[in-house]
């Protein structure tokens, strides 16, 4: 699509022929915006003004940090293939004792499981398909798709700017 703003504040599509309002509640003004995240000034007729360009500068910079969020969330989630370790702490009771040694009030710890044991996942698992009777060995699905969910992730977080990841 091609734009261009009019002298009244609008924004003009010559292809769909109508007059958008300079909205940020409005579909047809969000449309623009990734357009010209995804075109640049190829879709716009002259210069693109820079209120629109810092709109849409902002628009692309709140989603990949949204991105970003979610990729890093997802690296930091276990490996399917290898499972987690139970992780255990030290965590006060809410009562308390005196120490004569110290002539303090200390509290009571007790040890608490804090993240739970997962064991791994089979690396294959065996499939039947159709009235075969013999199994056909496969990489596990689970793993599969762990792999790759983290290979997308990471891939996001590769692509992502310095700056919006130190906005992070």
């Amino acid at each position: 699509m091609t734009f261009s703003l009019t002298a009244e504040n609008h924004i003009y599509c010559s292809e769909q022929e109508h007059f958008i309002p300079l909205s940020a509640g409005n579909s047809d003004y969000q449309a623009v915006l990734d357009a010209i995240i995804a075109e640049g000034t190829s879709c716009f007729d002259g210069d693109i003004p820079d209120d629109l360009q810092a709109a849409a500068d902002e628009k692309q910079f709140n989603q990949q940090l949204a991105d970003y969020r979610v990729a890093v969330a997802r690296l930091a989630q276990y490996v399917v293939a290898d499972g987690r370790a139970e992780v255990r702490e030290m965590q006060p009771t809410g009562e308390q004792v005196w120490n004569e040694e110290t002539e303090e009030m200390e509290d009571v710890m007790h040890e608490v499981i804090t993240v739970t044991a997962i064991g791994p996942v089979e690396a294959t698992v065996d499939v039947f398909e159709g009235d075969n009777d013999t199994p056909t060995t496969i990489t596990n699905p689970l793993i599969t798709t762990d792999v790759a969910e983290r290979a997308k992730a990471q891939a996001t977080v590769d692509a992502t700017p310095q700056p919006v990841k130190d906005a992070a």
